[in-house]
This record gives structure tokens, C-alpha cells and sequence, in this order.
């Protein structure tokens, strides 16, 4: 049962999207499975760029079963302008399926999310104030709308009249907004149900089938280990479980149907909003990077902060979704520095080191990066298509990391472009790819 998971590595922004349209050329189903549109993948494919916000990286795949599963959270105008774009450039769309048991973000959580952040001030954890922490706060309350719910009027009325009683306080400031009156909303949501109803199904038994035929189901995450809500730098952290094992939860599947996991991450780093950073750049080299490597979000255009590779929190990663290869994007960025810099330690506030990632959140953020030094190189790496076609530095580069990680490195990006990639001779299948074959 080929099942592998694609997860970020670090705060999210690694170039997932990339990875995954790589590996549906040989996939049966790809499947996302938590967060929602506060995610965006980049896809450039013959000179197109294309932009996902919910739908998975495979539907540009004509035959891959793209799937939408129970742990993402939808917001269904978001979803259904996604499926006109995609329609508008002659995308096949009728291979997506969604989960009947994935909520919805109404237009409440998104008033609540608004107001919550401008409440916090300065102490704002910087989300993207797209409904998504609200709507996973319904999920957990029990007071969530599915997809399934758009099926049935009676049943979505009640839902909302019960989902907004306990808001009522919180919504006074948008008590006349025409968004909130509960005719005007059932509606809205009643249309977009029957747009998606040829897409609602139940998709963990539709994925498992697809596993027991010994089919490749690829399991594509949002966001990045370091932002899920247990694991990472809480509280600035997304509202879901970007790890691996998270994959298991969101599509319904069990621990066992689950073969590889890879981590991707850039060969420096970045995050959006606030949150500890110890790795972090500033001025001219910050600013630099940022530029070559486009460090704009897909979804808000905000610009990321900048660092070098922080190694500690990547083997940190790399432990909680036990990681059995790694992927290494834009190393292009790097091109044209003598001298490049990764962080192997962390200097406390009151001098303490530190080789693993700190489980206090006081010792994180204050937590400055201490760092080796290696050559840099000038070549460009665009037209590299064999790990000999790297330069001798970039290879040393590559490998301190995986050896440092303890995970070896199956694919290196050179380029925005698909076929800018590197497959390593430590893939499963050389410089050809990853083995991704029926069994």
C-alpha cells in the first residue's frame, strides 16, 4: 500500500505545491488533508503559474483523483472560485471529491478572526484572517457546519442558529452586517452545496479502495511542522496539525497505510508573522535573498521574514514526523554568496547552548542562532539536472544538512520551473525519481 506524505519542515512556504505535482505525474490520488485557504501552493508548469489555495497540487493531472479530506476546513466561496479559474484555463476539475465531513468557515469566522486579531495589538500572532482559527474552534466545540450539512436546509438552518448563539457577544460590532442574517446566509450556502454536491463524497472509504488496489496516494500537507498546533512555536502557530501523523486523522486512513513521509525545506528559511525566529536575517542580505527567492505568501502577498537554515529545528522536524527523506528547494537562491552560514545551535538568553530544539517557549524566543560557516559558490544552478552538475560547494552544502538531519536527501530544486529539479543517487531510483510503481 504505497501511501507517502509530503509535509513542510519548517513554517510552511517550502515548496510542497511543487513536490506534490511531481510526484501526481505517477500518483493515483493525491489527497490534502488539514488546514485551509490560509495555505497557498505555486506551481509554474510550461512557463504557467498557477496558484492552489484548497484544491490539490494533482488537478492540473488529467486521471489523478484529487481528494479534499475530512481535516481540512473550506470555505466554500474560496473553493468554488478555485474550480472557475480552473475551469476558465481548461482544467479537467471533475476528478476532485471533497469530504462530506470537512467543515465550513462561515462568514462569522471570518468577522471573529478579523476582530480577535485587531483585539491582540501588538501581541498579534499574525494569522491570515481567512475564518480558518474560528472555524477549528467550532470544529472543537461541536458547533461546526460540514459539508454535508449543505445538503439539507432543515439541518444547516438549526446549525447556524445554534453555531451563532454562543457568538452573539463577540458579533455585536457587525450586529448590521447583511452577511450575518440567517435567511441571506442558509442561501448562500444552500447554492454553493448544490455547486459542489457532484464533488461530496465519502472519501476515506474512496481513498482506502484506492490503497488496497496497491494504488500511490500521495498525502499533501499545508503549512509546516513548526507551525502545527501542538508541536510548534505556539502560540504562533496555524489552528492545525501540519505533521505527518496528522495525514492519518484528515483522510481517514490508519498509521499503516502510510510508507514514506518527506520533509521539504528550503536550503535557508523563512516564516510569516510573528513568532520566534532564531535564524533570523535582516538588512541587506535579508533583503536579498527575499527578493530572489520571491519570499511573497501565495495567499496574502505578505512579505516572509528571512534566515539562514536553522538544522536545529529541522532535525527537531524531521523527528516528530519521522522523516524518511528530505527535499531541498530553491538552493538556486543561494548562488553568488562566498560564504554561507547554518545554524547548528542555539545560544540562550543567559548563555546556556543548546543542540535540540527548546521545549520552552521563553527559552525559544529568546534563543539567538550560533552558526557554522561553509563556501558559498557563484554558478548558476538553473540548468542543473545531475547532482555532478552542482557545484563542488553546493554538494558539501547538501550534504552537511542531510548528515547533520540524520535523513537523506532524495530531491533538490533549482528553479521555479518543474523540470528544475535534481533527483539524488540516494533516491529510491536514482537520478530518474522516486519508485512509484503499482504493486
Amino acid at each position: 500500500m504505497p501511501g507517502l506524505v509530503i509535509v513542510g519542515a519548517q513554517w510552511g512556504d517550502e515548496g510542497k505545491g511543487k513536490v506534490t505535482d511531481l510526484l501526481a505525474e505517477r500518483a493515483d490520488v493525491v489527497v490534502r488533508f488539514q488546514g485551509g485557504n490560509n495555505a497557498g501552493h505555486t506551481i509554474v508548469r510550461d512557463g504557467e503559474t498557477w496558484k492552489l489555495h484548497l484544491i490539490p497540487s494533482g488537478i492540473l493531472h488529467p486521471g489523478t483523483l484529487c481528494v479534499i479530506g475530512n481535516g481540512v476546513v473550506i470555505d466554500p466561496k474560496v473553493l468554488t472560485d478555485e474550480l472557475d479559474e480552473l475551469r476558465r484555463r481548461r482544467v479537467d476539475t471533475t476528478s476532485l471529491r471533497i469530504s462530506a465531513n470537512a467543515h465550513l468557515i462561515m462568514p462569522y469566522h471570518l468577522m471573529l478572526d478579523h476582530a480577535g486579531e485587531a483585539k491582540l495589538g501588538k501581541l498579534q500572532i499574525g494569522t491570515t484572517r481567512r475564518g480558518i482559527g474560528p472555524c477549528y474552534a467550532d470544529k472543537a466545540a461541536r458547533l461546526g457546519i460540514r459539508v454535508q450539512d449543505l445538503l439539507d436546509e432543515k439541518i444547516l438552518k438549526k446549525k447556524i442558529v445554534a453555531a451563532l448563539e454562543p457568538k452573539r457577544l463577540s458579533l455585536r460590532p457587525f450586529a448590521k452586517d447583511p452577511r450575518l442574517d440567517l435567511q441571506t446566509m442558509t442561501e448562500e450556502y444552500l447554492l454553493y452545496g448544490h455547486r459542489l454536491e457532484p464533488h461530496i463524497a465519502d472519501t476515506s472509504r474512496l481513498v482506502l479502495e484506492h490503497l488496497d488496489d496497491g494504488q500511490i496516494v500521495v498525502f499533501e500537507g499545508a503549512q509546516g511542522a513548526l507551525l502545527d498546533i501542538d508541536h510548534g512555536t505556539y502560540p504562533f502557530v496555524t489552528s492545525s496539525n501540519p505533521v505527518a501523523g496528522a495525514a492519518c486523522i484528515g483522510a481517514g486512513v490508519g498509521p499503516k497505510d502510510i510508507d514514506e513521509v518527506w520533509g521539504v525545506s528550503k536550503a535557508y528559511v523563512t516564516r510569516v508573522g510573528a513568532g520566534p525566529f532564531p535564524s533570523e536575517l535582516d538588512g541587506q542580505l535579508a533583503d536579498d535573498l527575499r527578493e530572489r527567492g520571491g519570499e511573497y505568501g501565495t495567499t496574502t502577498g505578505r512579505s516572509r521574514r528571512v534566515g539562514w537554515l536553522d538544522l536545529v529545528a529541522l532535525r527537531y522536524a524531521a523527528r516528530i514526523n519521522s522523516l524518511t527523506a528530505l527535499v531541498v528547494t530553491k538552493l538556486d537562491v543561494l548562488s553568488g554568496h562566498d560564504r554561507l552560514k547554518l545554524c547548528t545551535h542555539y545560544r540562550g538568553a543567559e548563555g546556556a547552548e543548546f543542540d535540540y530544539f527548546p521545549y520552552h517557549q521563553t527559552v525559544l524566543h529568546h534563543a539567538k542562532g550560533e552558526y557554522v560557516e561553509l563556501r558559498g559558490w557563484s554558478e548558476d544552478l538553473s540548468e542543473c539536472r545531475e547532482e555532478s552538475d552542482l557545484p563542488t560547494a553546493a554538494r558539501e552544502y547538501l550534504q552537511f544538512v542531510s548528515e547533520f538531519v540524520g535523513v537523506p536527501i532524495t530531491l533538490i530544486s533549482v528553479g521555479p520551473g518543474r523540470e528544475q529539479v535534481v533527483w539524488t543517487q540516494t533516491s529510491v531510483a536514482g537520478s530518474e525519481g522516486p519508485t512509484l510503481s503499482h504493486a
